[in-house]
């Protein structure tokens, strides 16, 4: 199926439809409902919550003319950047929106000098585990949620030049 074309955008720093990313991230997450443990933190997110983040990391969004069909952010950390929340509309994943965000948050390092970046992904979404390492991340840990004796999120790495 052939889509208008995608743009990759860097949030503004006035940037106000919070609520619309906010709706997308749960739309993009609620498949998760039932298959992870502990449930995704993203429940508890709200559009205010979104708009501090952004005050610390930089985001950036998927945009189909008007609409956001895709979002992601990234924190700068002494050892690389942190990539988390990443996000694409249910009905557009397959069309390498993810793969375009991802490279955004990898252009942002390598412009800052980092020389990786990182993210964590729930052990249960295996899918995801793969769709990262077709990316160039490696698995580099596994940590247990607070009160699990099992683990519950694998670190993925990926190391740029």
């Amino acid at each position: 199926m052939e889509h208008s074309h995608v743009s990759i955008t860097r949030i503004p720093a006035d940037f106000g439809r919070w609520g619309d990313v906010l709706a997308l991230i749960m739309r993009a997450f609620a498949f998760m409902d039932g298959i992870i443990d502990p449930p995704s933190s993203a429940h508890l997110l709200t559009a205010d919550a979104l708009r501090t983040k952004a005050l610390r990391e930089t985001g950036f969004l998927a945009l189909d003319g008007d609409r956001i069909v895709g979002f992601v952010f990234a924190l700068e950390r002494a050892d690389g950047l942190y990539v988390g929340k990443l996000a694409v509309a249910p009905d557009r994943q397959g069309h390498g929106i993810g793969r375009r965000l991802m490279q955004a948050a990898e252009d942002l390092a390598r412009s800052r000098g980092k020389a990786a970046i990182e993210l964590e992904t729930r052990i249960e979404l295996t899918t995801n585990h793969a769709a990262f390492a077709r990316l160039g991340f490696r698995e580099t840990g596994r940590t247990a949620h607070d009160g699990y004796d099992r683990p519950t999120s694998i670190t993925m790495r990926k190391t740029i030049s």
